[in-house]
């Protein structure tokens, strides 16, 4: 049996046709479906519905031979235990510092003022600041990181943004890019050796969905 990690959201839907390429197809949408394993087409397949930030440990502990998680939350996690093949090019956005309107980021960071940040991506976030020798106390969110400048919590936030429109519905600028994210595919190594039979096919027309999915934006 080969077990694949998966959330549910936009990653899941932006796997569908990965898995497609691969030829299996999930039994049920786990938007509709209280299950947490969904069969698939396939009698040796199976999926496991995490939350996005667990696909990581489920993977490293093999209790998913195959997993798909953001490159945030593999940063997060630390690569520790994981085999990351292949850049999927899936559920992609970027992780950026943003301020409320009106408080000049740059000139604060050119006074060598002492930051206040808050984010649910602490690791990514000292790493960024540290980089560029600004001082920050970091704040751990787990959600809402909007509100933290607009009610004194912090003066910047490190958050995901896609689209940008979370950040203008509530008068916050993004200042700086931090890195680029996208979904990652990440395979428990002792499943690569024992189930490798079962586990490169499936990598395989990863790989080979993805580079045509490149040529066909590209082209």
């Amino acid at each position: 049996m080969i077990t694949i990690a998966l959330s549910k959201g936009r990653i899941f839907e932006e796997t569908v046709p990965l898995l497609a390429a691969a030829g299996i197809v999930p039994s049920e949408n786990p938007e509709s479906s209280r299950k947490l394993i969904l069969g698939t087409n396939r009698a040796d397949v199976r999926l496991v519905i995490v939350r996005a930030t667990d696909v990581p440990t489920y993977v490293q502990y093999g209790a998913a031979d195959l997993g798909i998680a953001g490159y945030d939350v593999l940063l997060e996690h630390g690569g520790a235990g994981l085999y990351q093949p292949l850049d999927l090019q899936i559920a992609a956005c970027k992780l950026m510092v943003a301020v409320a309107e009106g408080f000049d980021y740059h000139a604060a960071v050119k006074q060598g003022a002492r930051l206040r940040v808050a984010t649910k991506y602490v690791e990514s976030a000292r790493e960024h600041f540290a980089a560029k020798g600004v001082h920050v106390d970091l704040i751990k969110l787990y959600g809402s990181m909007e509100l933290a400048p607009l009610v004194g919590l912090a003066d910047a936030i490190v958050d995901l943004v896609s689209t940008g429109s979370t950040l203008k519905a509530n008068k916050l600028v993004a200042v700086e890019h931090v890195l680029d994210v996208s979904s990652r595919l990440v395979v428990n190594p002792a499943s690569l050796k024992l189930k490798r039979a079962g586990v490169q096919p499936i990598l395989d027309a990863f790989a080979h969905a993805t580079a045509q999915h490149a040529e066909h934006h590209h082209a």
